[in-house]
């Protein structure tokens, strides 16, 4: 039996109506605050560390706290789940409208239309903010634009985007790589004592990240604002390892944009999902956010940085992201991030 013509129409409608709304790009906006009409745009895909975690906790802090419009995008499958390492990233170009970029990526190589959106934001001189894996975002790009890999030796941009803007990158020969044994050890951060009056160090105290050290030589003009210690333990109360002195995991900094502006830049090698369950670096990362955005005298010792919603984070791992999640199933303030295993 055919369907009447308008009652068909309506069909066709619908479908395309939920079909334009999944593919819209996770949002969330607050009403008020000092972020009001500011946006940011996250980016998360990593393949360990659950950056599709961290980001989404991370924005709901920031709008629904203060004000700001945060849009996170996701590496993602051909079906529209998160798939976390995917170089599948739909929507950058949000970022021709962003006051700032929030960074948690490793070895991505996007296609040039892509990248187009990213390195354009780059040559405007906008703020970014990079976690963990960051230092080493991209590998596998072609063209022109392979000197942002990670391992780039290009003589006008050495070691690609994450030396030259984040101010490291992964180069565990130089001293950039692994701190200790991942998943065994646990780090602890500090402040670093000329620094405590930083903006970006202010109200921050005790710093237990679950994610192992990394060791790290900022580039030069960089500030480091905090440093790590390597635990013998998973746990917050474990002894410092005697032969790993403290190596830099906190620094600001800016480079030097095409357009001539130089962009701010924050930069720690922690931030995982599990890390950001500790108030200090939750606050320490969402100082970065304001200092890198020029609000650094809005930045308050006692300023709120519970989560919003429940958190429920994923033990990092390899293989370990949650399955079948869309980016709209983190929608709103109260979405479990992440939801229950569908079965």
């Amino acid at each position: 039996m055919k369907l009447p013509t308008f009652l068909l129409l309506a069909c066709l409608s619908l479908s395309f109506f939920c079909s334009q709304l999944l593919s819209k790009p996770l949002t969330y906006e607050g009403t008020s605050g000092v972020g009001k009409g500011k946006h940011i745009v996250f980016i998360a895909s990593d393949h360990e560390y659950r950056g599709e975690e961290t980001c989404p906790a991370i924005a709901r802090i920031l709008a629904k706290r203060y004000g700001f419009k945060c849009t996170v995008l996701f590496g993602l499958d051909n079906e529209g789940h998160i798939k976390p390492g995917s170089s599948n990233v739909p929507g950058m170009e949000a970022l021709k409208e962003a006051d700032m970029m929030f960074l948690f990526l490793r070895f991505l190589a996007p296609d040039d239309a892509t990248m187009k959106h990213f390195t354009d934001y780059l040559d405007r001189g906008g703020p970014v903010l990079g976690l963990r894996t960051t230092t080493h975002a991209f590998n596998g790009l072609k063209g022109k634009n392979s000197k942002y890999n990670y391992n780039s030796r290009d003589k006008s941009y050495d070691w690609g985007f994450g030396r030259q803007v984040i101010g490291e990158t992964w180069r565990p020969r130089e001293g950039a790589g692994h701190y200790g044994k991942n998943h065994k050890y646990s780090t602890r951060m500090f402040v670093v004592p000329d620094q405590k009056d930083h903006p970006v160090t202010l109200g921050v105290t005790d710093m237990h990240a679950m994610a192992g050290a990394y060791s790290a030589v900022p580039i030069e003009g960089s500030v480091i604002l905090g440093k790590n210690q390597v635990l013998d333990s998973m746990k917050p109360d474990g002894k410092p390892i005697p032969n790993k002195p403290p190596s830099p995991c906190i620094w600001v900094r800016e480079y030097e944009s095409k357009s001539g502006k130089k962009g701010r830049v924050f930069a720690s090698t922690q931030g995982g999902s599990e890390d950001i369950i500790s108030e200090g670096v939750r606050r320490v990362i969402i100082n970065g956010v304001f200092w890198c955005m020029g609000l650094e005298d809005s930045i308050k010792a006692d300023m709120n940085v519970d989560f919003v919603g429940p958190y429920k984070p994923t033990t990092f791992k390899f293989g370990g992201g949650r399955k079948k999640v869309k980016p709209l199933d983190l929608a709103g303030w109260e979405s479990p991030i992440m939801p229950p295993a569908k079965r």
